[in-house]
């Protein structure tokens, strides 16, 4: 209960106690799991987050823990970036690696690299050559002049994005970055924001650890 207090814009003990009309000792418990509540309450619980009994008893949702920072909003620049699709068995590092061979030729140094899951595959692709699609960027840096004609550059306007950090996610990076997903849209769904078709990862590390934070564009 306590994540999905997080998810809720940070809600306190006092304040979900208030709306369910119980005492803030009440809700401690239920969090250190030395009771449950009550059917009408897990009803209400339910409702008031829009999750399952099964997700609110059995921590379906939890991600909270040492892997994950909280889920925040954040406002972000508008920017320009090229990008590079590769659909293949395994096309994470294909795109990447081009992505990273183009900064080298635009001679851009320290490169800023985002990517996501390329979603437009055929049945035939997925179940029988079990591929799946992977799109690596590289967002243009101020000052830096393109040659259109020759390469497509595409432009995000400044807006606000739903954001999770995950601390050294290819360690188990199915569960990991599956997970974070999850629960920044439903922190998004709970929280009544528009999706705004859009949604990015960046790897980058921090004091010899690797970290990925997730972008979810939201109107």
């Amino acid at each position: 209960m306590q994540h999905l207090r997080m998810m809720r814009k940070n809600m306190t003990q006092e304040e979900l106690a208030h709306q369910l009309g119980v005492s803030r000792q009440t809700i401690s418990k239920w969090e250190l799991n030395r009771g449950n509540p009550e059917l009408n309450k897990i009803k209400e619980i339910c409702t008031l987050f829009n999750c399952s009994s099964d997700e609110l008893l059995f921590g379906n949702m939890r991600i909270a823990n040492e892997a994950y920072s909280e889920i925040q909003i954040e406002p972000l620049s508008g920017f320009k970036f090229i990008k590079y699709t590769v659909i293949s068995a395994e096309p994470e590092d294909d795109a990447l690696n081009r992505i990273r061979q183009l900064a080298k030729e635009l001679n851009i140094e320290h490169p800023k690299v985002i990517g996501w899951d390329f979603p437009h595959l055929s049945q035939e692709q997925t179940n029988v050559y079990h591929m799946h699609g992977y799109t690596a960027a590289l967002v243009v840096p101020e000052g830096i002049t393109i040659d259109t004609k020759s390469i497509s550059v595409e432009e995000r306007k400044a807006q606000n994005y739903v954001t999770i950090t995950i601390k050294n996610p290819m360690d188990n990076p199915f569960h990991l970055v599956s997970n974070a997903y999850k629960s920044v849209f439903q922190y998004t769904h709970v929280n009544r924001y528009v999706y705004d078709h859009f949604a990015f990862e960046q790897l980058f590390q921090k004091s010899g650890v690797e970290y990925m934070k997730i972008h979810v564009a939201i109107q």
